[in-house]
């Protein structure tokens, strides 16, 4: 599998437009239930956003759902620090994340 962290910070007045656009992904994902795809998104208090995406397919399904779409529609727009995206090898987890 392979798995990327994205960040990027979203302006203080769209925070909460962008943390819903997200929750619809997650809505379409527990619809669907895909195979192959883990996916998590945390928002830091400072207006950041992270995501965690290990896919096994390649496009990854989540950039094929219209949520996820809809979600990226104007992402620039409401960015002040643009997604910075890396890959990421897991060392350790504790019930957080599967392997």
């Amino acid at each position: 599998m392979k798995c990327n962290l994205i960040r990027y910070r979203i302006s203080p007045e769209r925070v909460s437009e962008n943390a819903t656009l997200i929750k619809g992904v997650f809505e379409e994902l527990n619809a669907k239930s895909p195979n192959g795809l883990r996916y998590a998104v945390l928002n830091l208090d400072d207006g950041g956003f992270v995501h965690v995406v290990e896919t096994e397919n390649e496009p990854s399904l989540l950039t094929q759902l219209e949520s996820f779409r809809a979600f990226q529609r104007n992402l620039k727009d409401r960015q002040i620090e643009p997604a910075v995206a890396l890959g990421v090898t897991i060392v350790g987890n504790y019930r957080m994340l599967a392997k």
